[in-house]
């Protein structure tokens, strides 16, 4: 059994609330993507951080950004590994996570655990009115995990963070 000490809960907090460098809405900790701190020994942690997708150019950034948080608070040797397995998933975003998506103008990834009822329409809601008549504009927005669609009730066009 892995016992977790008050220590590495706090700076487990710390990394989680950095912001995400491409959804400064959102906290690391909201995106689901820090896995874990651990303390290898005083003075030392180490961090897991899986990727939103293998190859994602905001790692380094992430990286960065938590190393420079938790050497503000006192850690002088940090070391964030990039952990690929278990894969990131869209369901790794936290319910508030969604939330600040869909009111920065975002529509947040529809769910696709297996828990719950299977959704039966491939249809995304409009962050702007709600409506759920879009179209899809671009396979590609200003990230490769968004995808750029169009509402076509009030025609304002908006991000889709897909699904994964």
């Amino acid at each position: 059994m892995v016992t977790t000490s008050r220590l590495e809960e706090e700076l487990a907090a710390l990394a989680g609330s950095v912001p995400d460098p491409e959804l400064p809405v959102l906290t690391l900790a909201e995106l689901g993507v820090v896995r874990g701190v651990r303390m290898l020994a005083p003075g030392r942690a180490e961090v897991d951080l899986t990727p939103t997708y293998t190859g994602c150019p905001a790692i380094e950034a992430m990286s960065a950004d938590i190393e420079r948080v938790l050497h503000d608070h006192g850690i002088p040797e940090v070391t964030v590994r990039t952990v690929l397995a278990p894969a990131w998933s869209t369901d790794d975003i936290t319910a508030e996570g969604r939330r600040k998506l869909s009111e920065f103008g975002i529509a947040p990834p529809r769910p696709h655990s297996a828990q719950g009822p299977v959704p039966v329409t491939l249809s995304v809601r409009c962050p702007h009115c709600g409506s759920t008549d879009t179209e899809l504009l671009s396979r590609f927005s200003s990230t490769a995990c968004k995808a750029l669609r169009r509402c076509t009730s009030c025609r304002e066009p908006f991000d889709h963070f897909k699904e994964l």
